[in-house]
């Protein structure tokens, strides 16, 4: 399900996993926080696609990976993301795909 122009952020993701694990040791209070904002978001992204008949648009297709790159930037922030994101960035984007 990964789309091939997302393939090569695989090894990068996987290093943010790495990285996230090694930093939850000594703070897990802050990972715990930003964990619930990526759930959070995951729902409302689950809830958009099932809005849409299960069916993801291409739009919210791109959120999906904003997700993704919101995990690097808020747990393995060293390893920097194409494009800045944020939470209040993918939440305006999920509103903007829902008005569409």
């Amino acid at each position: 399900t990964t789309p091939w122009s997302q393939l090569a952020q695989l090894p990068r993701y996987l290093r943010a996993m790495g990285l996230r694990m090694d930093k939850y040791r000594n703070n897990s209070a802050r990972d715990q926080k930003h964990a619930a904002d990526i759930q959070r978001l995951w729902r409302e992204w689950e809830s958009a696609v099932a809005q849409q008949q299960g069916m993801a648009s291409l739009g919210l297709l791109a959120v999906r990976w904003q997700l993704e790159e919101l995990r690097v930037s808020l747990f393995a922030q060293e390893l920097k993301t194409p494009y800045p994101v944020s939470v209040k960035r993918v939440e305006a984007e999920l509103r903007a795909q829902l008005a569409r």
